[in-house]
């Protein structure tokens, strides 16, 4: 299982420090929400924080934007370094057109959908994208409860990515730990996103090996 944890419960007043354990731990990403209290119902960190972040993360960053126009930003997301672009179906008109500009940009391409949002509306993009991160909680708050019905929509994406021949990884994000995490990978996803069960973990690393350790 591949893991990347949740930068917005870090301990903001120690973000070097977090960074510290955080990069000699066995994590696959950093997962970055950026939220601009028009998408979602708040606001947590702009690009001044993500560019001081990239300096001294040594992983690959998966920058999710709950934002509107995300599109207006390929350009900055693509100036960090970032691995992954990550952008909400609920927030683009032209799906097909900016997925090809992030990859264009030399970002991967990521699709998110919130939790209301069918799997079925991606059968036309599924080979355009790298990655599927579907919410596993409504966007805009962390420490929610898992929504079980993600289980479900999980077979449905393995379903379509298999059909399909997409190469597209299953991320999760919301509500995970090591109950809805084994769940989570019995119904066929790739990354799990954690930010409370990580950042918030008497020891961090081994959280992060815990997740990892699923199957």
């Amino acid at each position: 299982m591949l893991v990347a944890p949740s930068l917005l419960a870090a301990d903001f007043g120690n973000l070097e420090r977090e960074m510290e354990w955080f990069n000699q731990s066995h994590a696959d990403y950093l997962h970055l929400d950026v939220m601009d209290g028009v998408f979602v119902p708040n606001i947590s960190f702009g690009f001044p924080v993500l560019k001081h972040v990239a300096r001294i993360c040594k992983k690959p960053l998966d920058v999710h934007l709950m934002i509107v126009e995300p599109q207006k930003f390929i350009p900055q997301v693509a100036a960090l370094g970032a691995y992954y672009m990550n952008v909400h179906y609920e927030a683009l008109t032209h799906h097909h057109r900016v997925l090809q500009q992030i990859r264009e940009a030399g970002l991967h391409p990521a699709i998110t959908l919130c939790p209301s949002t069918p799997v079925s509306l991606l059968s036309d993009i599924i080979t355009e994208v790298d990655m599927v991160l579907l919410m596993s909680v409504n966007p805009g708050f962390g420490g929610q409860k898992f929504i079980t019905h993600t289980l479900q929509k999980v077979v449905e994406l393995r379903r379509l990515i298999h059909e399909t021949g997409s190469t597209a990884l299953i991320e999760i994000d919301g509500g995970v730990n090591m109950e809805t995490g084994q769940q989570l990978a019995e119904a066929g996803a790739d990354v799990l996103v954690a930010g409370s069960f990580v950042f918030g973990a008497p020891n961090p690393r081994q959280a992060v090996e815990n997740l990892k350790s699923l199957s």
